[in-house]
C-alpha cells in the first residue's frame, strides 16, 4: 500500500469509537451467565456502561468504559460546557440507565447532544427498520426484521383502530413517498425516550456486521459449509505472497506466489481486520462454532 493508503486505514482505525460487544465478551470466557453478572455488577458501580443500538441485534449490545465514554463529552466540539457536566453528572447520578429522561435537560441540550451522537430519539409505533444485512436477520428478534410496521407495537393497539395498521403516516414514515406525512406534534408524540449513543457507533457496527457476513460468505464456498480453521483463515487473508521458502523461489522464478495484501478484500474493505477477531465474534453471535478434528486441527462450521 502506498502512503495516502496507509493514512486513510490509520485514521479510520483511529476514528473507530472504544467500545466491545458482549458477545464477543462471551466468546473469552467460559459462563455466559457470569459475564452477564459481572457486567451488571461493573454497570452498577459506574465502572463501564452498556449502550444497545435497537434493530441491531447481538452485535447492537456493545460495552465501553465510563472513562472513556466521559472522555469523548469532554472532547466534542458541539457541546457546550454547560451540556457536558450536565451530561456527566447524569451518568454519574445513574450508572446503570441506558436511556435518560428528558425534564433532566432542556430542548437545547437534548438538540446538542444528538448533534454530538451522543443521543438518540427511539420512536415506537411508526415502523421497523430492517437489518442492515443479512447476517444480523439470523439472530435478530421477529420484531427487528425488515417489515412495514412494528409488531411489537402494533400488538398492543385496539383492533380495527388506526395504530392497529401502524399509525397515521406508516407508508410515509416507513421509507414511501406517499402523501399523508405525520403532523409534527404526532412525531413528537411518539419519541417514548432519549437513549445514549456512542459517536462513531455507525461505523464500528457496520464493520463488524459486513466482516461477519464476508466470513460466513467464505465458509459457505467449502462442502457441508464446514472447514479447518487454517483454510478459512487463508481464505480471509485473500492468499497473500508468503514469506515461506517455497513462494521465494516461485518469486525467483518469476511464477505467480500470491497478491500483495493491499489488493485484497481484507485491506481494501475492512482496513486490516484480523481473522481471530472475526472469528471470535462469530463465535459469540452464534453464527458458527470451533471444533477439534483431531486430524488437521481445529475445524470451523457454520451453525445455520
Amino acid at each position: 500500500m502506498n502512503s495516502t493508503r496507509i493514512a486513510e486505514v490509520l485514521n479510520y482505525r483511529k476514528s473507530l469509537p472504544p467500545i466491545v460487544t458482549v458477545s464477543h465478551i462471551q466468546t473469552l470466557l467460559l459462563s455466559p451467565s457470569a459475564v452477564e453478572r459481572e457486567i451488571a455488577e461493573l454497570a452498577r458501580t459506574g465502572f463501564i456502561r452498556r449502550v444497545v443500538v435497537a434493530k441491531r441485534g447481538d452485535i447492537g449490545d456493545t460495552l465501553i468504559l465510563a472513562t472513556d465514554f466521559e472522555q469523548m463529552v469532554k472532547d466534542s466540539p458541539v457541546l457546550d460546557m454547560d451540556t457536558k457536566d450536565a451530561l456527566i453528572a447524569y451518568m454519574k447520578d445513574n450508572p446503570s440507565m441506558q436511556a435518560i429522561r428528558q425534564d433532566s435537560f432542556s430542548k437545547t441540550q437534548i438538540t446538542q447532544l444528538i448533534r454530538a451522537g451522543l443521543v438518540t430519539a427511539h420512536h415506537t409505533g411508526v415502523s421497523s427498520y430492517a437489518s442492515m444485512s443479512s447476517t444480523m436477520n439470523l439472530y435478530s428478534r421477529p420484531e427487528d426484521k425488515g417489515t412495514l410496521t412494528s409488531l411489537e407495537m402494533v400488538s398492543k393497539q385496539p383492533t380495527g383502530s388506526l395504530g392497529a395498521v401502524g399509525g397515521e403516516g406508516t407508508v410515509h414514515n416507513g421509507g414511501g413517498s406517499g402523501g399523508g406525512a405525520r403532523k409534527s406534534s404526532a412525531v413528537d408524540s411518539g419519541v417514548t425516550e432519549l437513549k445514549l449513543a456512542v459517536p462513531g457507533n455507525g461505523a464500528f457496527l457496520k464493520l463488524v456486521s459486513t466482516a461477519l457476513e464476508h466470513l460466513i460468505s467464505l465458509l459457505g464456498k467449502s462442502r457441508f459449509r464446514e472447514a479447518p480453521e487454517t483454510v478459512l483463515r487463508d481464505r480471509w487473508d485473500g492468499g497473500i505472497a508468503k514469506d515461506e521458502a517455497r513462494y521465494a523461489a516461485k518469486r525467483s522464478r518469476g511464477e505467480f506466489a500470491g497478491i500483495l495484501p493491499g489488493q485484497t478484500r481484507k485491506w481494501r474493505q475492512f482496513n486490516g481486520l484480523s481473522f481471530d477477531w472475526v472469528l471470535q465474534e462469530a463465535v459469540g453471535s452464534g453464527l458458527i462454532e470451533v471444533f477439534d478434528t483431531r486430524s488437521v486441527g481445529r475445524g470451523v462450521r457454520a451453525c445455520q
